[in-house]
């Protein structure tokens, strides 16, 4: 089960063999607060995931949580709150390098086991001019997602390179995915659809 509202991480759970049930956490995220975005990431994470298994009536079931963050120069930047903010980050991203961070958390709701890690891929930016952001931010996108940016939508062509996973950048390390589960005792292949 995904803890999750976003199509992005279904999507890539689909195309990687799994058919996950979503069951959106509702978890408050302004809660959790640390200076340490790797610590912050993997308590979102953990928060929604356990979130989700607690409610969960099934006594059978795996549930996956997520949260992404763009660090650019320590600062933590998640999902912007308007047109203006996603303007003004995509100005301070341009030519520079980030790193997206996604915590991950699985829970084994048979065994009530919780495995949790973050991925970390680095991110270089493009240098798209003033009138290709307002393009993009005028489509909507960079404000349903964190670091106002994906690798899988049309802010991809203002994404020079990455080095890491790029599954992470979407929202979800399939590998780590796979190495979350193995530490619960789980094959990934015995969940392919």
């Amino acid at each position: 089960m995904l803890a999750s509202a976003s199509p992005a991480r279904l999507r890539l759970l689909r195309e990687a063999g799994f058919d996950p049930e979503v069951c959106v956490s509702g978890v408050d995220e302004s809660v959790v607060a640390d200076d340490d975005p790797w610590v912050l990431v993997r308590e979102l994470a953990t928060l929604k995931a356990t979130t989700v298994a607690a409610s969960y009536q099934q006594k059978n079931a795996l549930i996956v949580g997520c949260d992404s963050m763009l660090v650019l120069d320590g600062d933590v930047l998640g999902k912007p709150a308007d047109a203006a903010e996603a303007t003004e980050r995509w100005r301070r991203m341009r030519g520079r390098t980030g790193v997206l961070l996604t915590g991950h958390c699985v829970v084994d709701t048979e065994t009530a086991r919780v495995a949790t890690e973050v991925a970390d891929t680095i991110v270089r930016f493009g240098t798209p001019s003033d009138d290709e952001i307002a393009a993009y931010v005028d489509t909507g996108e960079p404000l349903r997602v964190a670091g106002a940016f994906t690798i899988d939508g049309r802010s991809a062509v203002f994404v020079d390179g990455i080095d890491g996973d790029p599954s992470n950048v979407v929202g979800l390390s399939l590998p780590l995915l796979r190495r979350l589960l193995a530490e619960l005792g789980v094959a990934v292949t015995s969940l392919w659809h």
